[in-house]
């Protein structure tokens, strides 16, 4: 699963934004397709794992894989019948934080019909509405 080695805070608070459009990682830059968020959403690390592998085995590990999101932010959770108050939940995962237009994965190396059914598959497996997108190169 992807989380971070070293970080500052073992708990952060909540900032969220809704964004209209992404002002990063909202271009396909390494490979020639890409499959881009269409809403703003949380996606945690067991999703885009789950997303990763989808497209790995759809393409039989022919072609490169990349991903563009990084789940960096801690969430908590209180137990089961807790009362009120005694503090902040334990962490019980990491998110990304994803808003609309960022490139959420890159695939190269495979022809345009399978990369699109393999994004169509990694897409199932995210809680947001997605677009398959094709790189156009200028010149």
């Amino acid at each position: 699963m992807l989380a971070p080695k070293k970080f500052k805070y073992r708990k952060r608070m909540r900032m969220w934004k809704d964004r209209d459009a992404a002002t990063a990682c909202n271009s396909v830059e390494f490979g020639e397709f890409g499959l881009i968020a269409l809403d703003n959403k949380w996606i945690t690390n067991r999703q885009i794992e789950a997303a990763r592998i989808a497209m790995t085995r759809k393409i039989k590990r022919g072609g490169k894989v990349w991903i563009r999101i990084f789940p960096d932010i801690p969430y908590t959770h209180k137990p089961a019948e807790v009362r009120m108050g005694n503090g902040k939940g334990s962490v019980e995962g990491w998110v990304a934080r994803v808003y609309p237009g960022t490139v959420m994965f890159e695939m190269a190396g495979v022809d345009n019909a399978l990369a699109q059914e393999a994004m169509a598959l990694a897409s199932a497996k995210l809680p947001i509405k997605s677009k398959f997108v094709v790189r156009r190169e200028i010149g």
